[in-house]
């Protein structure tokens, strides 16, 4: 034990750069996933309009989706990046409580993602790109969004983005969850951030399901693979961008920067691509998410099943006389029921 404790401690005979040299222990995964989960939710993050403010020459914000209202959690409108004008659609979190009240903490109404599709509609017909940066846990979950078609709103904005022939660029910035992001993230490209997290669900939404309990909550981000990496890994996310060290927080104008770059990139990239390309490379790429194998097994026998007859006949003890002394029908299938006089 003693050795142990002396091997752990420093060698006899080994220098300070040796021990510097060492391999440090492995971290626990599960802490590190959920360390990156709770960096992708800080409040001090670039949202939609700090990154524009920073990316974007001049930015015209629309509102309304011309049926209900206009819905604070998301931004769109027109922008001019490097001079190539395009269209902006994201969710914009608060960065403090009453503004995080009046955005509805960044989750979107239906008419929030109906004014993101009109305006994703206003840049097809002006031939302009899409942008989306994406930052929600979530769609809002309220009775009032139920009331005016939550669920419609995303499927048809889903669809929507799947046809626009326009290339779409879009950045996961901090938190993706569930249906409230992918309405807004089918493009041709997908970037996010390095503490960036993607999932179909919240991973408290996941505990709560599969261990009843909100507690698992960092079990079940590790599990899902949420992370920007694993997201790369599994073909989700196309590219991940660095943050400055720290995080995305720690310097909002470098974070800008870079995301510029890539996105600047990306979009001259795709603007020479033929149109019809575009839309079957997209559609192509979502279909391809999620593949699995199929295994080909060699058939079972089944065995067959006995009839009615033959079961009433295991039940008497296998005597098929009738009860006035003659014999059963011999031709009389063995799956057609007895008649009274046998039984």
């Amino acid at each position: 034990m003693v050795e142990r404790l002396i091997g752990r401690s420093g060698r006899k005979g080994s220098s300070d750069a040796d021990l510097a040299r060492e391999p440090e222990a492995p971290a626990d995964p599960t802490a590190a996933v959920w360390a990156k989960v709770q960096l992708a939710r800080n409040l001090r993050r670039p949202r939609t309009l700090e990154l524009l403010a920073l990316i974007a020459d001049d930015f015209v914000e629309l509102h309304g989706d011309r049926f209900f209202g206009d819905d604070p959690a998301i931004v769109a409108g027109l922008a001019r990046i490097d001079d190539r004008r395009v269209v902006v659609v994201g969710q914009q979190k608060g960065a403090e409580t009453d503004e995080n009240i009046r955005r509805n903490f960044g989750m979107p109404h239906p008419e929030g993602y109906r004014k993101a599709m009109r305006v994703m509609e206003l840049g097809e017909r002006l031939g302009l790109p899409i942008v989306t940066f994406v930052d929600v846990p979530g769609a809002h979950p309220g009775a009032e969004s139920e009331e005016r078609g939550i669920a419609e709103a995303i499927a048809r904005s889903i669809a929507l983005m799947t046809r626009l022939q326009t290339p779409i660029v879009t950045v996961i910035t901090g938190e993706g969850g569930s249906g409230g992001a992918l309405a807004i993230a089918v493009g041709d490209v997908v970037l996010a951030l390095e503490n960036a997290v993607y999932s179909v669900i919240s991973p408290e939404g996941c505990a709560s399901i599969l261990w009843r309990t909100p507690d698992q909550a960092p079990a079940a981000a590790l599990a899902m693979r949420m992370t920007a990496t694993d997201q790369l890994q599994l073909g989700v996310v196309d590219e991940v961008i660095p943050e400055p060290r720290g995080g995305a927080h720690t310097d909002h104008p470098a974070t800008a920067a870079t995301i510029k770059t890539a996105v600047v990139r990306h979009l001259a990239a795709l603007e020479r691509r033929p149109l019809d390309e575009l839309i079957e490379a997209r559609y192509r790429r979502y279909r391809a998410l999620g593949a699995f194998t199929t295994v080909d097994l060699e058939p079972v026998a089944i065995p067959e099943r006995p009839g009615f007859a033959d079961r009433l006949r295991n039940l008497l003890g296998g005597s098929a006389r009738a009860s006035n002394g003659t014999g059963s029908n011999p031709t009389r299938s063995h799956d057609e029921p007895p008649a009274r006089e046998e039984v």
